[in-house]
C-alpha cells in the first residue's frame, strides 16, 4: 500500500509542466470557441477535440524530451542548427504574438470577475495584472507558477464538470459526436479556429522550457519520467465538457454565443444564478491562467533570443514577462477589448512564426546529435510530420483569409 502511495505521489510531482501548458492554452478565446461549437452545431463536432489534442500531445511530448535531453534551451538548439538570426526571429515572433493576444486575457479576467460582482471590469484588470506581476518576485517563481496553474486547472474542471451535470446531456449523442466525423455546412471556420488554438505549437514548444526550469529547481528530476500527457488530456476534457454543455443547453434553444460571458448569461435563466456563477468562475480560471502563462511564454522566449537568460532565475526574463502583462492590461483598459487591428497583426505574425517553430521543434527532435537516446522514433517522425502538414495547411488557409478576405486589406 505504501509503495502504491509513493508511486502516486511521484506521478503527481511529474504533472507540473504539462498542467501549466494545458492551463495557458485553455484561455478565454478557447472557452468562446468551444461554447460556440456546441451552441451552433450541437454534439456533432466533438470528434475534432480528439484530432487536435492528439497532435498537441505528440508535439508536447516531443518538446518534453527536448527539454530533458539537453542542458541548452530550444532556442539555443535552433541557434546551433540555423544560426543566431533564426533564434532571434523566433523569440521576437513569439513575443509579438503573446503580447498582441495578452489584451484578450486581461479583458477576460476583468469581465469574469466584473460580471460576478456586477462591477466595472477595469479595477479587476488592474488589480489582477498587478497580482500576476507580484508573483514574479517570489524567490522561486516556477514553484508559484506551477501551484497556481494546477489550482486553476482544478477550478476550471470543477466549474465546467458541475455545469455538465446540470446540463444533463444526451450520452448517445456524445458518443456519436466523438465517433462519427462530420463537417456541418458553415462550420469550417470554427473547426480551423479550434484546431489552430488547441494544437498550439507555441504552447508545445514552451514545454521544453518548463521541463528545464523544473530540473533547474530540482536537479534530481532529470532522470525521472516527466508526464506531459495528463495535462493535455485534461485540456481535451475541458474542451469536450464545454462543447457538450453548450450542445445540451443552448443548441436546442437556438441561443447564439459570441463570447464566453454570453454562455454564462444564457445559463442563468435556464438553471439560475448558481450555474452562471460557476461558469464565470471557470472563465476567471481560464483567463487568469492564460494571463500568467501567455506572458511567461513571451517573456521567456524573448529573453532567451536576446541572450538575457532562458529561465525565471534571470531578472531580465521576469521583467519581460511583466512587460507583456503591462502592455496587455494597458490595451485592455484603453480599448475595452482586443482591437481588430491588433488581432490582424497577431494573426499575420502567427502565420509566419508558427510553421517555423513547428519545423524547428520537429528538426531538433529528429537530431540524434542533440537528442541522444531521446531522438524521435520512426513512428513519431511520421505522426509529427502529418501534424506539421496540418500546421502549414492552417497557415495557408489563414493567410488567404487574412490577406484576401479581410476588409482592412481592401
Amino acid at each position: 500500500m505504501e509503495n502504491l502511495k509513493e508511486k502516486f505521489l511521484k506521478w503527481l510531482r511529474t504533472l507540473g509542466p504539462g498542467m501549466i501548458t494545458a492551463a495557458l492554452v485553455f484561455g478565454p478565446s478557447k472557452l468562446t470557441i468551444t461554447s460556440k461549437l456546441g451552441a451552433v452545431y450541437g454534439y456533432s463536432l466533438l470528434w475534432i477535440v480528439i484530432v487536435a489534442i492528439f497532435f498537441m500531445g505528440v508535439f508536447t511530448a516531443m518538446s518534453t524530451r527536448i527539454g530533458v535531453a539537453t542542458n541548452q534551451s530550444l532556442l539555443a538548439s535552433v541557434k546551433q542548427k540555423w544560426g543566431k538570426a533564426a533564434s532571434v526571429a523566433m523569440g521576437i515572433g513569439v513575443f509579438l504574438v503573446t503580447t498582441s493576444f495578452q489584451a484578450g486575457n486581461s479583458v477576460g479576467v476583468g469581465i469574469a470577475v466584473g460580471e460576478l460582482f456586477h462591477t466595472s471590469p477595469v479595477p479587476w484588470i488592474i488589480g489582477l495584472n498587478a497580482f500576476g506581476i507580484s508573483l514574479l518576485f517570489f524567490r522561486s517563481f516556477y514553484k508559484v507558477l506551477e501551484s497556481v496553474m494546477v489550482l486553476l486547472i482544478f477550478v476550471k474542471l470543477f466549474s465546467f464538470a458541475t455545469t455538465f451535470f446540470w446540463a444533463n446531456p444526451d450520452p448517445v449523442e456524445i458518443v456519436k459526436g466523438f465517433t462519427t466525423p462530420v463537417i456541418p455546412q458553415g462550420s469550417t471556420g470554427l473547426i480551423i479556429a479550434f484546431i489552430a488554438s488547441s494544437f498550439s505549437i507555441v504552447g508545445a514548444s514552451y514545454q521544453s522550457y518548463l521541463i528545464q526550469e523544473r530540473i533547474r529547481v530540482k536537479p534530481e528530476l532529470r532522470g525521472t519520467k516527466n508526464d506531459s500527457t495528463t495535462g493535455i488530456i485534461l485540456l481535451g476534457g475541458m474542451c469536450s465538457i464545454v462543447i457538450i454543455c453548450a450542445a445540451a443547453v443552448l443548441h436546442p434553444k437556438g441561443i447564439a454565443v459570441n463570447s464566453a460571458t454570453d454562455m454564462a448569461r444564457a445559463l442563468e435563466p435556464i438553471f439560475g444564478s448558481n450555474a452562471s456563477t460557476l461558469f464565470l468562475i471557470g472563465l476567471f480560471g481560464a483567463a487568469f491562467s492564460s494571463l500568467i502563462g501567455n506572458a511567461s511564454v513571451g517573456g521567456t522566449l524573448l529573453g532567451d533570443a536576446l541572450g538575457l537568460g532562458s529561465n525565471f532565475s534571470s531578472k531580465a526574463v521576469r521583467y519581460l514577462v511583466a512587460l507583456v502583462m503591462a502592455i496587455g492590461a494597458t490595451i485592455a483598459i484603453r480599448f475595452g477589448k482586443l482591437p481588430l487591428e491588433l488581432i490582424v497583426f497577431a494573426q499575420s505574425v502567427t502565420i509566419f512564426v508558427v510553421p517555423f517553430i513547428g519545423t524547428a521543434l520537429y528538426m531538433v527532435g529528429n537530431d540524434k546529435q542533440i537528442m541522444g537516446d531521446k531522438v524521435n522514433s520512426p513512428l513519431v517522425k511520421v505522426v509529427a510530420g502529418i501534424g506539421l502538414l496540418i500546421v502549414f495547411s492552417l497557415a495557408i488557409i489563414n493567410s488567404k483569409e487574412l490577406f484576401f478576405n479581410n476588409p482592412l486589406f481592401k
